[in-house]
């Protein structure tokens, strides 16, 4: 038995039937063809699926599709603005803070909550505000970096 499910994702809204145990990420990659949200671990423990909804960022491997009904959602494809990267974007590729780029969507929107709840965090408000989300390649310095650079510009 399918659920009928209307969300707007990046701006532009979609009207879908969904079943009642498919899980954000999959609605985002497998339905929309959004694949820049990551699925890592499905069971939340890595962030990568890590994605904005109502303004809050969540790790769209436990939430449900029929759960994101009405919802405005943001993925890291509507973080740009006419061709220009977000400065989060831009500072993960100016700080050298990715290597394998894996974790990185979900760093930058979990990075974008913590920007949001606080414009000039210190490093360990930064560190902390990453503690849900794994990365296995960078040492997360250079993340810490990118996310400094972001406050910055954005300020």
């Amino acid at each position: 038995m399918a659920i009928s499910i209307s969300v707007t994702v990046n701006g532009k809204t979609y009207n879908h039937e969904v079943e009642p145990r498919m899980l954000l990420v999959h609605y985002l990659r497998d339905v929309l063809r959004l694949t820049g949200t990551h699925v890592g671990c499905d069971t939340s423990g890595c962030g990568a699926c890590t994605v904005v909804v109502n303004g809050r960022a969540v790790k769209s491997c436990t939430m449900l599709a029929a759960q994101a009904d009405g919802a405005e959602i943001t993925t890291i494809e509507g973080l740009a603005s006419n061709g220009d990267l977000h400065p989060l974007q831009e500072g993960f590729r100016e700080e050298h803070g990715l290597q394998c780029g894996f974790c990185t969507p979900g760093m930058i929107m979990t990075a974008w909550q913590i920007l949001q709840d606080n414009p000039n965090p210190s490093e360990e408000e930064i560190r902390h505000g990453l503690e849900g989300n794994l990365c296995r390649c960078t040492g997360y310095q250079n993340i810490v970096k990118a996310i400094q650079y972001a406050a910055k510009k954005i300020g």
